[in-house]
């Protein structure tokens, strides 16, 4: 129903068109406050980047995150990552991640990269403070911030916008009636945008989700996805369809598929259930952070890969080395 609304195929989104533009004032204010000096947002010692999105629901900003950290890292350069920890509930704040941190703690996206990378990684729901625990523990030498575009409290060096390609920003409103958080207009003011799948405009960078090999959550084992037989997938994320197409690219059709909320909790029982006898799961490695404690023997993830336009990209990259040097 929301994907409707938010598309504009259901007429209900006029109902949520005053809450819309309140939402739009307030957001609006407060962005004019940072923007008039009003109010000074702290600069860290050390270039900061934020991967952020204008619109509410997945649309690949952690696998943008993981490319540019892993990039940075083959150029020689030591990169942390701090997050909102959405999803997450710590015994305090700000968090630096270690070995032995779960999701029930950070969330899963920051564990995922954590995991991934190897960088140094830091949540809290006030970002400068996850910057600072960062900086105080690890002599890193860019930060990248997962999310935050709208956390104007954080100074930041250069605005990286993802956007789902295909389906774009809706009908083009504010939450709840659409599902922008700010409106389009505000790509005219960020350093890149990277268009996730479909048709890339002139101004953005292409990219594509490159799925890799399936792994099995028990063992470790990789396998060819197409080699998995009598298939349940289940998708947590912000677009679960996302993750049901990229399976269909990979030439597999499930026998069923379970969409479940981004940042579900997930227990034993629960994704068990899901499973009939002589059935295997695949899922997310978002999901997959979030259920290695207690997997069995059938079940899998299936990672995917930023792939990004090669000379845009190397544009960027050059962009952010100059900002390190």
């Amino acid at each position: 129903m929301i994907a409707r609304i938010w598309s504009g195929e259901s007429p209900l989104w006029l109902l949520l068109l005053p809450l819309s533009w309140l939402y739009g004032l307030v957001s609006g204010i407060i962005r004019l406050s940072w923007r008039c000096g009003l109010r000074k947002p702290w600069r860290a010692p050390v270039p900061v980047v934020v991967v952020g999105n204008l619109t509410a629901g997945g649309n690949g900003k952690t696998p943008v995150v993981v490319w540019l950290v892993e990039q940075l890292q083959q150029r020689g350069i030591r990169v942390g990552v701090v997050s909102r920890g959405y999803g997450g509930k710590a015994p305090h704040y700000p968090l630096v991640l270690t070995p032995e941190t779960t999701t029930v703690q950070a969330g899963d996206e920051p564990v995922l990269i954590y995991q991934r990378t190897g960088a140094p990684v830091a949540v809290s729901p006030v970002r400068v403070e996850a910057v600072q625990a960062l900086l105080s523990q690890h002599p890193v030498q860019i930060i990248v911030t997962d999310d935050g575009l709208q956390h104007y409290r954080l100074h930041r060096d250069k605005e990286i916008v993802v956007i789902d390609g295909v389906r774009r920003f809706g009908n083009g409103w504010w939450l709840p009636a659409g599902p922008m958080r700010e409106r389009a207009s505000r790509l005219k003011t960020v350093d890149a945008v990277i268009a996730n799948g479909g048709v890339a405009f002139a101004s953005e960078i292409a990219m594509q989700l490159k799925p890799g090999k399936a792994v099995n959550l028990c063992t470790g084992e990789h396998r060819d996805v197409r080699e998995l037989h009598h298939l349940v997938a289940m998708a947590g994320i912000g677009h679960p369809p996302r993750f049901f197409a990229t399976l269909a690219q990979c030439g597999v059709t499930p026998e069923s598929t379970v969409a479940l909320a981004d940042h579900q909790a997930l227990t034993h029982a629960g994704v068990k259930n899901l499973v009939k006898p002589g059935q295997t799961l695949i899922m997310t490695e978002k999901d997959a952070v979030k259920c290695r404690a207690f997997a069995e023997d059938n079940w899998w993830y299936l990672p995917v890969d930023a792939q990004l336009d090669g000379e845009p990209a190397e544009k960027l990259l050059q962009e952010l080395l100059t900002l390190v040097r």
